[in-house]
């Protein structure tokens, strides 16, 4: 229902993730019993959660290690891992300076420029190791570098930006990436991003994308809202690009799998995305808790290092715990950050969820005080869900 906000316009309620909860169903089955597999082009994967291109979060190790555990990480091109031939006294210096000497120390270490021979050598490193090679670029990148990309034998292409569409513009002296050409002429599937609209998930389906990722401005380095003030909020987002997806594999016969992208915190989180309508989610912050992660308890957002207008800061999370306890458990935390798809599988064993599609389905309500009802004394001790 549209609201007024004045006599010139009128707005959509659109919902947060914190502001809607999961209700059970009729019936309920072991969470040994829920199917969580995916598939995102001709990759199949236990686990439908990806760990972001940002440099706090993925390098190699953390990429082939993320493989082995059943989930995916995402290289990103233009980082500290393909500007220098050992990235480890950068990360280091990156996670010592303070807060004002942070912006100016970032632009000038991305002013280095990308090494195209690095580029091939992380997907290389990536893949000797039994790894899948999942890297990401922005559109010019990804124009400039994809040849370099698909040379190397990369698995899957991240193109992505704040927002990507098929009809943008560009100055004369600029030629835009032709989407769907790029992902006609790729050896391997090209995800398509960032979105938020039905409209925008259609045109980028209609491309080509073998995937689209759904968010705007919602991770936790991101201030991309507060600058631009550009995004909608993910629970209506993700419904609306879902919509889309639906749409065009019932005019078209070709399932395009969407994937929430930021501002994803505990299981509980990943389980609402999921039951909002994604296939998958990608992730940042948690995983930049890992022991193994390049970050050394620090995240950073991809468009922190902005020459001009940088729209992402660094926010200290921490080290928690190892990535396989944040991934597959045993969890040794209390809030929700750890064994991630032990939360999705005994979200979807008490929803009667046997897979992801049947997790898309369950019913959703408005609960704005799911998250603070009866919640007094973990607030108070700052435990559990009062951290």
């Amino acid at each position: 229902m549209d609201i007024q906000i004045g006599r010139g316009k009128v707005a959509r309620r659109a919902y947060g993730i914190d502001e809607i909860a999961l209700v059970p169903g009729n019936r309920t089955l072991d969470p040994a019993l829920a199917d969580t597999t995916w598939q995102i082009g001709n990759i199949q994967r236990e686990i439908p959660i990806i760990a972001s291109a940002m440099d706090g979060v993925v390098d190699v190790k953390m990429a082939v290690e993320l493989s082995k555990l059943g989930a995916l990480g995402v290289i990103n091109l233009e980082g500290i891992q393909t500007r220098y031939e050992n990235p480890e006294p950068v990360l280091e210096k990156i996670a010592s300076v303070g807060k004002s000497e942070f912006v100016p120390l970032m632009q000038e270490l991305y002013a280095t420029p990308i090494k195209p021979e690095l580029i091939a050598k992380r997907i290389q490193e990536i893949k000797t190791q039994g790894g899948i090679a999942a890297v990401s670029a922005t559109p010019a990148a990804a124009s400039r570098y994809g040849a370099t990309v698909a040379e190397a034998g990369a698995d899957i292409f991240f193109v992505q930006a704040t927002v990507v569409s098929t009809a943008h513009l560009s100055p004369e002296n600029v030629t835009p990436l032709d989407l769907a050409q790029f992902c006609q002429e790729m050896p391997m599937p090209v995800v398509l991003g960032n979105c938020v609209t039905y409209e925008v998930t259609w045109q980028l389906m209609k491309a080509g994308a073998a995937g689209v990722l759904i968010g705007i401005g919602p991770g936790a380095a991101c201030t991309s809202r507060g600058v631009l003030g550009v995004g909608v909020p993910q629970a209506t987002a993700i419904a609306d690009c879902a919509a889309a997806r639906e749409d065009f594999y019932q005019e078209t016969g070709k399932y395009v799998p969407v994937i929430a992208d930021g501002g994803l915190i505990t299981g509980g989180d990943i389980c609402k995305c999921i039951a909002c309508g994604a296939d998958g989610v990608m992730i940042g912050s948690p995983f930049a808790r890992a022991a193994e992660a390049p970050g050394r308890g620090f995240h950073w957002g991809m468009a922190t290092p902005s020459p001009v207008l940088p729209r992402g800061t660094r926010i200290q999370v921490g080290t928690t715990g190892s990535l396989e306890q944040i991934l597959r458990g045993p969890a040794g935390l209390d809030d929700g950050t750890h064994n991630l798809l032990g939360a999705l599988k005994t979200s979807m064993g008490t929803l009667g969820a046997k897979n992801i599609r049947e997790m898309q389905q369950v019913e959703v309500v408005i609960a704005p005080s799911l998250l603070t009802e009866g919640k007094v004394y973990q607030k108070a001790q700052q435990l559990g869900m009062g951290k």
